[in-house]
């Protein structure tokens, strides 16, 4: 009872809300749900980050389960992806444990890296379709070797990227890989994704537990919001205006992204 007691709502509802438009518009939830923490809630970046990665690895469980039920997972994509991932979130995991994860430059860092990674997200969103133009003829003439090798070099990104700020596996990995496969039906594309998020959020966020930065009341009361919220905004999908509120969304994260990079 103590414990429902201590849930915060105006979290459950932010946690609503985020969930809300993850469901419209399948852009990650690290993407709206650190800088919404950091920001308006004060909360501090690493303990905002590390939250956020559990938070993102348990709702997105049942996502992969989805996704597994239905066959659209491509598990080579997602074991090339987690080659590189998995040591390069240990490994940066490590380097924050060393230099420190709470003191002024790591909040630099954290802060300054999850702004570069909103701008990229952001970018992604708007210009999917021209980058992947853009990139469809080098990317034709590759062999399955160079694929798997740059696949790994994308999960290798990815992997500092997520561990750092909790951003980039959603938006930015879904348009490299449909660059990389671009034959592949869409929906394996977003499922092996989600599928290589789950090992690689609960990796980071596992660390960040190891190092202290997860707050357990906090994660609770966004899980109570985004739940529901994830399953309304889903449904409703089919509804949404997403002409108009993809560039909303992106406009809205590239002015986060610069405000707190610069």
């Amino acid at each position: 009872m103590d414990f429902i007691h201590s849930l915060n709502p105006l979290y459950s509802l932010s946690g609503f809300a985020v969930g809300a438009l993850v469901g419209f518009t399948g852009v990650g939830g690290g993407s709206l749900m650190t800088p919404l923490l950091v920001l308006l809630f004060g909360i501090h970046p690493a303990t905002a980050v590390g939250t956020d990665l559990l938070y993102a690895g348990l709702t997105k469980i049942s996502g992969s389960v989805v996704h597994g039920l239905n066959r659209s997972i491509d598990w080579r994509i997602t074991r090339r992806l987690a080659a590189g991932s998995a040591p390069a979130a240990a490994i940066t995991l490590l380097a924050l444990a060393y230099f420190g994860h709470d003191n002024k430059a790591a909040n630099t860092v954290i802060t300054t890296t999850l702004g570069f990674a909103l701008l990229a997200t952001a970018a992604t969103i708007i210009f999917r379709n021209w980058l992947l133009a853009k990139s469809a003829d080098a990317l034709a003439r590759l062999d399955d070797k160079k694929i798997r090798l740059l696949t790994v070099a994308l999960g290798v990104v990815l992997g500092v990227l997520v561990s750092i700020s909790s951003v980039g596996a959603g938006a930015i990995g879904v348009t490299a890989l449909l660059a990389l496969y671009p034959r592949l039906p869409t929906v394996r594309i977003v499922g092996s994704d989600i599928a290589h998020a789950v090992p690689l959020t609960l990796i980071a966020g596992a660390g960040h537990w190891a190092l202290g930065s997860i707050d357990w009341t906090l994660l609770a009361s966004l899980l109570v919001g985004s739940i529901p919220g994830i399953a309304i905004g889903s449904q409703l999908a089919a509804r949404a205006p997403e002409k108009v509120l993809r560039p909303i969304l992106a406009g809205t994260l590239a002015i986060v992204g610069a405000r707190l990079a610069f």
